[in-house]
């Protein structure tokens, strides 16, 4: 069973900036597919940030110019940097690492209010 685990949410004004990780416990992590998801109260979880095997990146419109996406294949770990936060950022971020089978993380606060 792979393990998934974010950390690295909490709350910040607008403006701010914060870095999640995500880390993982397979040793095949260089090989999956990464996506970072958010799901704000009543709302369904969307797709933000994602990052293939090669390192091809995608965003959605919303983040796109102030959020980065990126891994770290020797610590099995990827990352959502996000600048400029907004307070319509505020969610819980989720990890999602697939292969032909996908895992998530338990997700990430992420709150942003003056």
């Amino acid at each position: 069973q792979v393990q998934v685990v974010e950390s690295g949410g909490g709350l910040v004004q607008p403006g701010g900036s914060l870095r999640l990780s995500c880390a993982a416990s397979a040793s095949s992590f260089r090989f999956a597919f990464v996506g970072w998801y958010r799901q704000a109260p009543g709302k369904q979880r969307d797709l933000v940030a994602s990052i293939d095997r090669g390192g091809v990146t995608n965003y959605s419109d919303s983040v796109k110019g102030r959020f980065t996406i990126s891994r770290d294949n020797a610590k099995k770990t990827a990352y959502l940097q996000m600048n400029s936060l907004k307070p319509e950022d505020t969610a819980v971020y989720y990890c999602n690492v697939r292969w032909t089978t996908e895992y998530w993380g338990q997700g990430t606060q992420v709150s942003v209010s003056s």
